[in-house]
């Protein structure tokens, strides 16, 4: 076959209708448990702010509430993946495999941001959130009913396999941030002219990509290294609705999810499922929706 630059034209835009196609039919799931961030700049800062006094009946003039916040910046990191067609095998008719490739790279590149946010949420335990305290931490600053400053532990330790309670009610809050400047686009390098392609006789097409994943809010995820059992799943939910305010009012929220790795997916049904456990009604049927992600184990 030979190589022409319309023939080369032809191959990018059939490779490039490919990647389309492929990387729009790989599902997400990295938005169940992180909110996106459309990023405007190299870098975004979340200034972590108190949680507010809840509302006040108006007598007189407003009470203005002054937000604390701390400087907390999230930045950019920058993604590629890149494949090399070599003229040889244009010139052979070996075409049709490179489309698998650029299929193969599309699938990747699609699944990156759900490789990068759930790879976070496992590193939780020791990597800082935005108030400085590893995301899951025993001592997480709070508050009790009487607005007084305590600490707050939104995890349980053991030697088990993680599974984790998480708010995941509120539509424009998650505990995990994906934080998304430039999406992955779809590029190439075929320019006879380019020094590489002139020196290596060879056509680049690649995947660019800028965003990155962070934690979020602390006050929405309780995590357990100890056994998925009753108990601790009880300890769990009443971990995450005992959060109050500054004024004590109730910050309202709660366990609506159970989110665990294939590991405790048995563990986890039979726990939200199940009529009776051990021969005993089980109050904690349908108390919560399970969430299983392979990215967990």
């Amino acid at each position: 076959m030979q190589i022409t630059p319309h023939l080369i034209t032809l191959l990018s835009q059939g490779f490039n209708a490919a990647f389309i196609k492929a990387i729009e039919s790989v599902p997400a799931t990295w938005p169940q448990i992180a909110m996106q961030i459309n990023s405007q700049s190299n870098a975004e800062n979340y200034g972590w702010v108190k949680d507010l006094p809840g509302m006040r009946e108006w007598i007189g003039q407003r009470v203005v509430n002054n937000l604390e916040s701390t400087t907390a910046v999230l930045q950019n990191r920058k993604w590629e993946h890149t494949i090399g067609l070599k003229a040889d095998d244009i010139e052979d008719d070996r075409i049709g495999i490179y489309s698998n490739i650029i299929q193969q790279q599309a699938e990747i590149a699609a699944r990156h941001p759900d490789d990068l946010v759930w790879a976070l949420l496992r590193a939780g335990f020791t990597t800082p959130g935005f108030d400085g305290q590893p995301f899951f931490d025993a001592d997480h600053a709070g508050f009790d009913k009487a607005g007084k400053e305590i600490s707050w532990s939104n995890v349980q330790t053991g030697t088990g396999n993680a599974w984790y309670a998480f708010d995941l009610s509120r539509s424009y809050l998650k505990p995990l941030i994906f934080q998304l400047r430039k999406p992955a686009t779809f590029t190439r390098k075929t320019n006879a002219e380019d020094d590489h392609v002139f020196l290596n006789g060879e056509y680049l097409y690649g995947v660019e990509a800028r965003y990155n994943a962070g934690f979020g809010f602390h006050q929405l995820a309780y995590a357990s290294t100890n056994e998925l059992s009753a108990a601790n799943w009880e300890a769990a939910k009443i971990a995450l609705s005992t959060q109050y305010r500054p004024d004590g009012s109730a910050l309202g929220v709660r366990a609506t999810h159970l989110v665990v790795g294939s590991t405790n997916e048995g563990r986890a049904r039979t726990l939200l499922e199940s009529t009776q456990i051990n021969g005993s009604d089980n109050i904690w049927k349908g108390s919560a929706q399970l969430l299983v992600s392979p990215y967990l184990d």
